[in-house]
């Protein structure tokens, strides 16, 4: 079983920045992947971003890419989202989730899944 918790989430004007962070408890080996899902209200939830708990792949959602970066601290077992450049659009309850496999970008291929953390950008 793998448990995820995330923080980091909270109101920021667009432009700005904000770090996600998700720790993970449980066991976790080095072929599991981590995502970053988002879920707006009324829309369903999309992938921004995933790596490989063990190696340095990683996936991007295009409306991300060269905005986000995701990155990993094996030692802390934690996960974390850099966000810059933040937009309107990117308001959303952000998930981390967990997988045993290669990096997805479907939600259903994910069997963990955190409690989200709110994010809201004001323009």
């Amino acid at each position: 079983q793998v448990q995820l918790v995330e923080s980091g989430g909270g109101l920021v004007q667009a432009g700005g920045s904000l770090r996600l962070s998700c720790a993970a408890s449980g066991t976790i080996f080095s072929d599991y992947s981590m995502g970053w899902f988002r879920q707006a209200p009324g829309k369903e939830r999309e992938f921004v971003a995933a790596t490989r708990w063990g190696g340095d792949t990683t996936n991007y959602a295009d409306s991300v890419k060269g905005r986000c970066t995701i990155s990993r601290d094996n030692a802390k077992n934690t996960v974390s989202l850099q966000m810059n450049s933040l937009k309107p659009e990117d308001s959303a309850i952000y998930y981390c989730a967990a997988r045993w496999g290669p990096v997805g970008v479907q939600p259903r291929m994910y069997s963990y899944w955190g409690q989200g953390t709110q994010v809201t950008v004001s323009s």
